[in-house]
């Protein structure tokens, strides 16, 4: 999670200023970010000033890993992020050890198809979005 420096507990509230320093991203992307995602909804107070949790302060960090390191578009990122809202980031692999799991031992795994994966702590919104892949590419295939 973001290192914010300012002396300010844990689980305070943040200016979008605040953010911007801490994670490196403009003002003006946060906001922008904001009409792109409809999931990053930071408190607004008086004057439109805006607030964020630390639940968006985490939310931001991961659509900044999407879409500046994996290089997801906006809306491939926002079907990652709705297929790991929608899923609850996959809890089932958050209670495991780290180690390597194999996705035939799911029960909807695709016959035929065994995934090595090694669990991190971005397994869960990983396996979220290629199951939401494998779903669109089972819609579009009639299957």
């Amino acid at each position: 999670m973001a290192g914010f420096d300012d002396g300010k507990d844990e689980g305070a509230l943040r200016t979008i200023g605040e953010v911007s320093e801490a994670l490196g991203i403009k003002p003006h992307v946060l906001r922008y970010w904001e009409a792109q995602f409809p999931l990053l909804k930071p408190l607004k107070r008086s004057g439109g000033r805006r607030y964020y949790r630390p639940s968006d302060v985490a939310l931001v960090e991961t659509i900044d890993r999407l879409v500046n390191r994996e290089g997801y578009t906006l809306k491939g990122a926002e079907a990652v992020l709705r297929a790991s809202a929608k899923s609850g980031l996959d809890r089932r692999h958050e209670d495991r050890r780290t180690g390597d799991r194999r996705a035939d031992a799911e029960p909807d795994a695709v016959p035929g198809v065994r995934l090595m994966v090694s669990e991190g702590p971005d397994t869960g919104e990983i396996i979220a979005g290629l199951k939401a892949v494998r779903a669109k590419l089972a819609a579009a295939l009639g299957a």
